[in-house]
Parts: structure tokens; C-alpha cells; sequence
């Protein structure tokens, strides 16, 4: 197995309120970005990565990357304006001899070997593996008044598909038995998801299981880790540190 891991480490990462790009954020002694690429560097098929970034910071990127020695050659590619055009960008580049692709998002820094390891031993039976965790809070689907835009900075009617709902009404609370909130790293076989992106044409992807899920494949999901967060949010760098702090990283 050859694999190659995808990085998309472009976004603009409004709401953490940052003035450097948000994979740059330190936690600790080291950007965000760092503690992602170390924990992927250390396994054995990851044979390349692959880091799609905002052109006009690509040196930024180049210099945090020279500074901190990985173990493993970094490529760094121009990112797209959404989340899917920096996959497919990342894709294009992808080596022929790899047969596998992981895609992880640039700011979940507390991924385990050991979970990255199991991926990738699923992988081995199943085209298309991902993880995540049981949902612990009561969910509700709310008929949304106002959504916002963070990639295009304009707002958006209640169909809004990018958005952010900012205030609404509740339609139904939903059962959480059978709700998991999922995470990366999500593993695939290079064809299929090579397939998987050229039959969806939705600019606003942001899950690429889902576009496997179209294909009418079965997704493999595998227990995660409720300390494999998504640094979105200024509160989410407190809750990073306090896991830090912790040693849970």
C-alpha cells in the first residue's frame, strides 16, 4: 500500500478572528499545521503529502515548513477558493504509484498513530473508510432566518448550502442514536474517490465521503477520538491548549 496524504490547509479561517492563516496559529511551540504533518509523518505507507495553501501566504508556508523538520518531503501547492478545489488541485499531484489517498483537515493537530494506523488497516478490505464519534448533544433541525457566507463573505437565503445559521426556528429534535459527528483523517482508494469527484460537480463539498456515498459505495466508520477537534473557533485554541496542557497530545 502507497499512500499519499492531502492536506487542504487553504481556508481563510475567518472565525477564529486570526490575522495569520489559521494552519499557522501556534499551540504550544509549534503552528497547527506542525502537530498534524508530525503525527502523519510518522507512518510507514504515508509516502507522500500533499498541502494545499492560500497563494499569497505560499512562503509563509514554505519557511514554517523548512523551520520544523518533518522526516518526510512536504509538497505545497496552491489552494482554491473552496474547500473542493484545493482537494482536486491536491489530487492532480497525487503520485501514479499511490493506490491510496488520505485526506485530513489542516487543523485537527491531536490525531494518533494509532488512529491513523487503524484507517489505513481498514482500508485494506473496504474502498472507503472514515471516522468519527457518537453525538453526545440533543440535535435539533432548525428552519434557519439568516445564513452567512464565510467563503464568499455575503449572506445567504435559508437554502444557503456554505453557510452559517445565525439565528432560526425550531423544526424537529432529532434521535441521536444512530448521529455520529465525523472527523478526519477519512481514508480511500485513489480511483474511487478520483471517480467520486469527477461525477459531483457541488462547489461546496465538505465531507468527501458523502461524494463516495453517491456512488452508492458503503463507508466503513470506525470509532474516533472526542479530542481529534476541529480548530475553528477562538474557543476551540482554549479547549486545544487545555488538551495540550493535559497530555492528551
Amino acid at each position: 500500500m502507497i499512500v499519499t496524504a492531502i492536506i487542504p490547509a487553504a481556508g481563510l479561517g475567518l472565525r477564529l478572528k486570526s490575522a495569520i492563516p489559521k494552519p499557522l496559529v501556534r499551540i504550544g511551540a509549534k503552528p497547527i499545521l506542525m502537530h498534524t504533518l508530525k503525527a502523519l509523518s510518522k507512518n510507514r505507507y504515508i509516502q507522500h503529502i500533499i498541502v494545499a495553501v492560500p497563494k499569497d501566504t505560499m512562503n509563509d508556508f514554505e519557511t514554517v515548513v523548512k523551520k520544523n523538520k518533518i522526516g518526510k518531503k512536504i509538497k505545497l501547492i496552491p489552494g482554491g477558493e473552496t474547500r473542493r478545489e484545493s482537494v482536486e488541485n491536491c489530487l492532480r499531484s497525487v503520485p501514479s504509484k499511490s493506490d491510496t489517498v488520505l485526506i485530513h483537515d489542516a487543523v485537527r493537530p491531536f490525531i494518533t498513530e494509532e488512529l491513523i494506523a487503524t484507517l489505513l488497516e481498514e482500508v485494506r478490505n473496504n474502498p472507503a473508510v472514515i471516522c468519527g464519534v457518537p453525538v453526545k448533544a440533543t440535535i435539533k433541525r432548525v428552519n434557519p432566518s439568516t445564513w452567512f457566507d464565510y467563503a464568499h463573505h455575503r449572506p445567504l437565503g435559508a437554502s444557503g448550502l456554505s453557510g452559517e445559521c445565525l439565528s432560526g426556528f425550531v423544526k424537529k429534535t432529532i434521535k441521536r442514536d444512530a448521529l455520529w459527528e465525523i472527523q478526519t483523517p477519512q481514508v480511500f482508494k485513489k480511483n474511487l474517490l478520483l471517480k467520486a469527484y469527477a461525477r459531483c460537480k457541488d462547489s461546496f463539498v465538505t465531507d468527501d465521503a458523502a461524494l463516495v456515498e453517491e456512488l452508492g459505495v458503503k463507508v466503513k466508520i470506525i470509532q474516533g477520538s472526542y479530542f481529534n477537534i476541529k480548530i475553528t473557533t477562538p474557543e476551540d485554541l482554549v479547549f486545544a491548549k487545555a488538551i495540550m496542557d493535559a497530555g492528551y497530545a
